[in-house]
């Protein structure tokens, strides 16, 4: 799938946004060599910020949606890096995702599934990668998910 992941994701009705901008004093994104550390993303969607709590009032599939809406917004930091070109990403080397969760609530993986099953089908076998799943009390402006990436490009 290597070369073809805009009109891949196309297929799959995904139209990367344009990166979102730092939303204070740090850059979106750090490239060293041949990797890309992308900041925290957070869900954002053209209807607004996902916000909520899970296992408070949120559902593991909302939570899900959530981590998906991240990862896109991973992939468009990815293509600003990129210089526009998506097709210079190698593959993902790893997410970590924050998960805002009640004490009890334990599902925080299959939220941020939500995020790695969208970027192996987007991807695939670029998608895949090692990751990351933890619970936070809290997040900013009340979020559902953050998740951070790395990114191998070329």
């Amino acid at each position: 799938m290597s070369g073809n992941f805009e009109s891949n994701l196309a297929k799959i009705g995904v139209t990367l946004p344009d990166a979102p901008a730092a939303a204070a004093n740090y850059v979106p994104y750090v490239i060293v060599g041949d990797i890309v550390h992308v900041s925290g993303q957070i869900p954002g969607t053209m209807d607004g910020l996902i916000t909520g709590k899970l296992g408070a009032d949120m559902t593991t599939e909302e939570g899900a949606e959530a981590a998906k809406a991240c990862a896109i917004n991973l992939l468009a930091q990815v293509k600003a890096a990129c210089g526009g070109d998506l097709d210079r990403l190698v593959r993902v080397v790893k997410l970590t995702g924050f998960v805002n969760s009640t004490a009890d609530y334990t599902e925080q993986p299959q939220v941020i599934n939500g995020a790695s099953n969208f970027l192996a089908e987007a991807l695939g076998e670029a998608g895949k990668h090692a990751r990351s799943a933890v619970s936070a009390a809290a997040l900013p402006l009340g979020i559902a998910v953050e998740i951070e990436g790395i990114f191998q490009i070329k």
